[in-house]
């Protein structure tokens, strides 16, 4: 892998990690238009390429937790005030965010490797990503009062008063995010939505929430990595400097995007996101067809 590889990459995941657009679709059509998915290679070298790429894109989401920690860094006093009994507040949003948490580790753990045999095809995830789109646009259109049905009555509450059976109902919804193409911001945006928060809190409580759920998923890969030989071949087959420099890339990318989709979701909403998956999904469709996008 190149630096300029390494640095596209580390962009499009900065910029996608918090969108709720799915960093994965973006992620399958970077890699394979800059060459990375194998092909042309021998079936070893190419087995060993597409699992050094997949390993990095899923290493490189350090530097996006990097961005929320240095974003949302009085959070973390607050809670760590909070832990040591000083700050009521703190503690109950450290509660609320271990709650919504407990999902994904327990379920990540038992599915990781039956969600990637299985759903990390081109079918699942282009329907993933057109589902979501539609999800989106009838969760904001209903909580606008755009629908018919029942209005979703958020926008009224911050995160200060969240409770833990509304966290347990976003940590749940996390899991969905499980499925490639689906978007974990996009399920716990949306999750905030139900439990009547703003917004912008919903925003940030799905932020912090990525924390713990994405340093989980690096760390368990790195762990995987480390005693299956295959985070030896990431480095040997991408280079130690590639890596470094995505994780940077994917920092700086990440704060520009957390910083910007705070003021456009209190303005917009997350209609112009489902419009775009939809697009996102017929592209990638049109892509695979075409033979230039390979899984």
């Amino acid at each position: 892998m190149t630096i300029l590889q390494a640095i596209i990459l580390g962009l499009v995941e900065g910029v996608t990690e918090y969108l709720p657009i799915s960093s994965t679709g973006h992620l399958i059509i970077a890699s394979s238009l800059l060459g990375l998915d194998g092909h042309g290679l021998s079936p070893e070298a190419a087995l060993r390429t597409r699992s050094a790429v997949n390993a990095f894109n899923i290493v490189i989401q350090g530097g996006a937790i990097l961005a929320v920690v240095g974003l949302y860094w009085s959070r973390f006093v607050q809670m760590l005030r909070g832990l040591l009994g000083k700050d009521n507040a703190g503690i109950a949003l450290l509660i609320n965010l271990g709650i919504a948490f407990a999902p994904a580790a327990v379920l990540g753990k038992l599915l990781d490797d039956w969600l990637e045999a299985h759903l990390f095809h081109p079918a699942p995830v282009v329907a993933a990503l057109a589902l979501g789109g539609l999800y989106m646009i009838v969760v904001d259109q209903r909580r606008r009062g755009g629908l018919a049905s029942p209005r979703i009555h958020s926008g009224l509450k911050n995160l200060e008063d969240l409770r833990p059976h509304e966290a347990l109902m976003i940590g749940l919804l996390q899991c969905v995010a499980m499925i490639p193409g689906t978007s974990r911001s996009m399920m716990t945006i949306t999750g905030g939505y139900f439990a009547g928060l703003k917004p912008t809190a919903a925003a940030e409580f799905s932020f912090l929430l990525g924390v713990p759920t994405l340093t989980a998923a690096c760390g368990y890969k790195l762990y995987k990595d480390m005693y299956s030989g295959e985070g030896e071949g990431m480095v040997q087959t991408l280079g130690a400097a590639p890596i470094i420099v995505g994780v940077v890339v994917a920092a700086l990318s990440a704060a520009v995007a957390v910083h910007w989709l705070v003021g456009f979701l209190g303005r917009r909403g997350l209609t112009p996101f489902g419009w775009y998956r939809l697009v996102l999904a017929a592209t990638l469709l049109g892509l695979i067809v075409g033979g230039v996008v390979r899984f």
